[in-house]
């Protein structure tokens, strides 16, 4: 082996080892660098302009952007995540009151007795022996069993503020130093990608593509389950539209659940008061409107602007909040377009060396 090769060898292996050793330095601090990189990103275009109208004084401009990404979406969102959190506990305490009271069993009881229940369980009466099914029984247990984990989840997520709070910090630091050299930054990772200028560009346009569809793609579709959700909480005469539209907008970001973790409740709270009409207008307008409105607009604004089909699309979201928490809405389908990316550029490298392989051939074939 040659001198060059072992040193082109050492190097590549030291290179790996070193960004090993980076990736378990900075492991921790892993999910608040991400939020910090989606939040400068997001904000980018209004930090530029910042910078130009305070003459590129860049430590003021940075520090005000800071604060205004605080004011406009760090504090709304932990106020109205604590907020449910405190919610959902009361909604446990009053569920649970209602089984030790006898008042959950009693409504059950007068839902088995309507015609239209009696009708469904005669139809289905000749395929499930509905004799050996307890149905009180089964039902009681999974509520509370849904209960308790409501209440076990809220509970973590309030003793975990303290390490929200250090989460936070880092963020903000983070934030602060990309508004700030950011663009420098930007410009020297560019430099390192180690691919020619056309394929290190379409890597980057596809990346910028994945994040601006993600991030505005799902701000319109949590504004517009926000606002849905808030005219049906107040057409139906239930209390605080504003504070649960703006909740289903958070929650609308969450693939599984969603906008549910609010109407179903609502709906099995007026249904479980014995208010039907009202409880099963919440739960179809939940159900045909409210969540269909995801069905229908999340693939034409992520999937059709990033030419990801809509199912890998939606295994990339679950993954990738199942391994980076809330910021995989982005970061999945952030690897799965890098992923794609390089298949393309494979196959496009392919394609050109056949071409020119078979030039070559018919050109040696007429010399000949």
């Amino acid at each position: 082996m040659k001198r060059e090769h072992i040193f082109l060898l050492f190097t590549l292996l030291l290179t790996l080892l070193s960004f090993y050793l980076l990736y378990r330095i900075l492991l921790p601090f892993l999910v608040p660098l991400l939020w910090a990189v989606l939040l400068a990103t997001l904000f980018f275009p209004l930090s530029q302009k910042l910078h130009r109208i305070l003459k590129k004084k860049k430590i003021l401009s940075s520090a005000l952007m800071t604060l205004l990404v605080v004011l406009v979406i760090i504090l709304p969102a932990g106020f109205l995540m604590i907020s449910l959190a405190h919610e959902m506990i009361d909604f446990y305490h009053w569920l649970e009151g209602m089984i030790q009271a006898g008042d959950l069993q009693d409504l059950l009881h007068r839902i088995g007795q309507w015609k239209i229940v009696q009708w469904v369980l005669e139809r289905l009466s000749p395929y499930i022996d509905f004799r050996r099914i307890d149905f009180m029984n089964l039902f009681l247990k999974n509520v509370q069993q849904i209960g308790t984990f409501l209440l076990n989840q809220t509970s973590t997520l309030l003793k975990g503020i303290s390490s929200f709070v250090i989460g936070f910090f880092f963020t903000l630091l983070s934030l602060y130093y990309l508004f700030k050299d950011g663009d420098q930054l930007w410009l020297k990772l560019k430099e390192m990608i180690p691919l020619p200028s056309k394929e290190r560009d379409l890597i980057i346009r596809r990346f910028k593509e994945m994040v601006y569809a993600a991030i505005f793609g799902g701000l319109c579709i949590a504004l517009i389950q926000g606002i849905l959700g808030g005219l049906s909480f107040w057409v139906l005469g239930l209390p605080s539209p504003i504070f649960w539209g703006t909740a289903m907008a958070f929650l609308s970001f969450i693939p599984i659940g969603g906008t549910a973790l609010i109407w179903g409740p609502a709906a099995l709270f007026l249904l479980f008061q014995g208010i039907f009409l009202k409880g099963l207008i919440l739960l179809g307008l939940g159900i045909f409107i409210i969540g269909m409105i995801d069905n229908f607009l999340r693939p034409y604004f992520i999937s059709a602007k990033t030419n990801i089909h809509p199912l890998l699309l939606f295994f990339a979201i679950l993954g990738g909040i199942h391994s980076f928490g809330m910021i995989g809405l982005v970061v999945g389908p952030l690897i799965v377009t890098l992923f794609l990316t390089l298949v393309e550029i494979y196959i496009q490298g392919a394609k050109t060396r056949k071409k020119f392989g078979v030039e070559n051939l018919e050109d040696s074939s007429f010399r000949v």
